[in-house]
């Protein structure tokens, strides 16, 4: 039998055009989520100070950190699994080995069957509704993303403008397991929370 990790339901994934700090945004998710760094075009050495700083925040907060990259940079840097791209899929079998998380990306049935091969833990299946992280890229819907979450057999996690709401929704509709994952509504609560505690500091 494959093993499988049980992964969190609701993640944060990372962007570089975001205004608002990772580290920021790792703060204010629930206990219990994911986190996933990308952040490629960091030099090494900044990157890797990026993650050791999200590390402190997911002990203290029970969240699951993954770098996207090679297994064997995951492993190294101390993450606790590996994001792969389509392209390191053949990659699954040595992350396995040495004891971490394998989550894919999944845009269309060719890599839903990819990340079935790879035996992922979960499959980041976008985009689900339009988003400001892909402007002018097509949603797939709702019964694209099914199609894909049950070609993938991995646990699906619906990214591309979502939100808790449309999760729960997706989650009552669908019967499935699913997660969540966002960028752009974590940036938007960040925001509304320093505006928050802006008009708290201000003296009546």
């Amino acid at each position: 039998m494959v093993r499988r990790h049980p992964l969190p339901e609701i993640w944060l994934f990372s962007d570089e055009r975001l205004a608002v700090p990772m580290t920021e945004l790792a703060a204010i998710l629930p206990p219990g989520s994911g986190i996933v760094l990308r952040h490629d075009s960091l030099k090494p050495g900044a990157r890797w100070r990026l993650l050791r700083r999200l590390a402190r925040t997911a002990r203290t907060r029970n969240l699951m950190l993954l770098l996207a990259g090679s297994p064997a940079l995951a492993k190294r840097w101390g993450a606790d699994g590996v994001h792969l791209r389509q392209h390191r899929a053949g990659q699954a079998g040595q992350a396995r080995r040495i004891g971490l998380v394998v989550t894919m990306p999944v845009h269309t049935p060719l890599e839903a069957r990819a990340a079935k091969r790879a035996e992922a833990d979960g499959a980041f299946i976008s985009p689900l509704h339009p988003t400001r992280s892909h402007p002018g890229a097509a949603a797939i819907g709702r019964a694209a993303w099914l199609r894909l979450a049950r070609l993938a057999k991995a646990k699906p996690i619906a990214l591309g403008g979502m939100s808790g709401a449309r999760a729960r929704e997706l989650k009552r509709a669908s019967g499935l397991d699913s997660g969540w994952a966002a960028i752009d509504a974590w940036e938007e609560k960040a925001t509304r929370r320093r505006t928050r505690q802006k008009r708290k500091a201000v003296p009546t």
